[in-house]
């Protein structure tokens, strides 16, 4: 089996974004991030999505305990390996790996005598039946068991047998897969070529990974050396995320591998042409910019201004462009005359699955009210729904369910009779619905929840499907910091009910009004995948 993969040119992709990711700096995913993210990669066709470390803290154990359904991938629980003294039996944290709602389990363990020495402080051959009694017991438990082989090169360098006879142990325990870590990032591409090549000959059965984190900025080039190698799992991240530096950026390794090798990887050109929305879809869920001058799917990657490259890529963009950007799901940029859109355009309506004639010409001008909208703030990549909602709307296909005709919230900073300082928010809407002007006021959990419960007070009599929708994720981005309290303000809501999970946007200078337009989009998203052909009808 491992030899056939080895000299097969098929490299197997291993995500370790809502893992290894989370360990970067200033980034906190909430449960629903790991979900949406997750879906998104499994679309994207990596094959193995790493969800976390169960037992390591909340968020991980409450995705763990509702893991989401993946169609392509494998999710994968991470962990170590037992702990000195004790049995494979009584570890908690390999408990926790066997309670853990995934079939493939992630195992690391030390590797570099340096860190068994002086990290574990256990005699090296301990080490050793750590790894080997571990990976034989995840063996047993998952479809799937992996070695991460932690400070590998490093390791390698220094006591070159020992660091095999690591390895030995975990494959003579049963690992399906020995993943060679750069786990300080200090290695350089030659280096890794020779010691995957190395490693190749003294255990020619074996299936390698290769894990490399960028803090020589040679994350890509190392992995693309070890599969040259003979590696053929590749493990990394989205736009990069990781500790310090970051780790391999997959989207920047996927579509080197599909579009200028011979290696095969189980992203085909559909779910290549979705890699900058993916891309962007998890700087939206982390709050955060995305990068202009990331390769492929960066904003400047394929963007041109003036002079001989404006002139030469009007005759053929081939003149400055390595490939054609719509193979990445990004798009050509002409500073001085924008070119871009319409495709982009056409192929999210296939996504929602909306037929609609490319000649159309509300299709050209919902274009241009996309970028109208885009340049103001909004950010449809991690707002579907929105999106659908604009397009539907463009056509006439959304129906007028309700009109908000004004909204207030108040806040009361006060003490309570208990004598404690408490800030309640109360909202009023004033709202026509089904023929009839209604108004409700509700108290909530600050202004937006009040808000959330005064529209569903008067929403419900008239349509009670809205019972089963809930906000599970708020989050706000200021777009102009240099405005101060004036600033333009972005707000992402995701909602969720037996329709799935749905995302929604507003902007606005004002974060309550924000807030508003991304709730209506999603009562009306809500209702329209309910079904309901015309307002008022519940």
């Amino acid at each position: 089996m491992s030899a056939s993969i080895r000299e097969s040119r098929r490299v197997y992709l291993f995500d370790s974004t809502l893992r290894d990711g989370a360990q970067t700096q200033g980034v906190d995913f909430t449960a629903a991030d790991k979900l949406a993210l997750a879906g998104a990669l499994d679309r994207l066709g990596v094959d193995y999505v790493e969800g976390g470390w169960p037992g390591a803290n909340p968020t991980d154990d409450a995705f763990f305990a509702e893991p989401p359904h993946l169609e392509t991938a494998k999710l994968v629980a991470f962990g170590m390996t037992r702990r000195p003294g004790r049995s494979v039996q009584n570890d908690p944290g390999l408990a926790a790996l066997v309670q853990a709602k995934a079939p493939v389990a992630c195992i690391v363990g030390k590797t570099w005598d340096f860190h068994v020495d002086v990290a574990l402080e256990i005699p090296r051959a301990e080490n050793l039946a750590l790894i080997g009694d571990s990976l034989a017991y995840m063996a047993s438990q998952k479809s799937e068991a992996h070695f991460d082989a932690e400070h590998f090169f490093d390791g390698f360098k220094a006591n070159r047998d020992y660091a095999l006879a690591c390895l030995a142990a975990a494959q003579e325990a049963g690992a399906r897969w020995l993943v060679l870590c750069d786990t300080n990032g200090g290695t350089l591409p030659h280096e890794v070529s020779e010691i995957v090549t190395a490693v190749q000959a003294a255990l020619p059965e074996a299936a390698l990974g290769i894990h490399c984190h960028d803090d020589t900025d040679n994350a890509v080039a190392n992995s693309l050396a070890a599969v040259r190698a003979g590696a053929r799992q590749v493990q990394g991240t989205l736009n990069g995320l990781g500790e310090r530096c970051g780790n391999a950026n997959l989207c920047a390794l996927i579509p080197t591998f599909a579009l200028k090798t011979d290696y095969e990887v189980g992203v085909d050109a559909p779910r290549l042409a979705q890699l900058t929305s993916v891309s962007r879809l998890l700087d939206e869920r982390l709050n955060r910019p995305a990068d202009p001058a990331a390769a492929y799917v960066g904003a400047r990657a394929f963007a041109h201004k003036g002079g001989l490259h404006v002139s030469a890529v009007a005759k053929d963009p081939r003149t400055y462009e390595h490939i054609e950007p719509g193979l990445v799901g990004n798009e050509r940029h002409i500073v001085v005359s924008d070119q871009a859109g319409r495709s982009n355009i056409l192929a999210r309506f296939s996504e929602i699955g909306l037929e609609v004639d490319a000649d159309d010409p509300k299709v050209a001008a919902l274009v241009e009210e996309v970028k109208a909208r885009e340049f103001q703030g909004f950010a449809y990549d991690g707002a579907e729904a929105s999106f659908e909602l604009l397009a539907r709307r463009a056509l006439g296909q959304v129906p007028d369910y309700f009109e908000l005709q004004r909204f207030r919230v108040m806040d009361d900073r006060r003490w309570n009779a208990r004598g404690e300082l408490v800030t309640e928010s109360e909202a009023t809407v004033t709202l026509e619905v089904a023929g009839r002007q209604m108004m409700t006021v509700s108290n909530g959990n600050g202004p937006v929840d009040a808000l959330d419960k005064a529209l569903r007070k008067a929403l419900l009599p008239t349509y009670p499907q809205l019972e089963s929708m809930r906000l599970t994720d708020y989050k706000v981005r200021i777009l102009t910091p240099q405005a101060g309290t004036e600033a333009v303000t972005r707000v992402m809501i995701e909602s969720a009910g037996r329709n799935g999970r749905w995302t929604t946007v507003g902007v606005s200078t004002n974060v309550i009004d924000a807030s508003c337009k991304a709730l209506i989009d999603s009562i009306f998203w809500k209702l329209r995948r309910e079904g309901l052909k015309e307002p008022g009808v519940g």
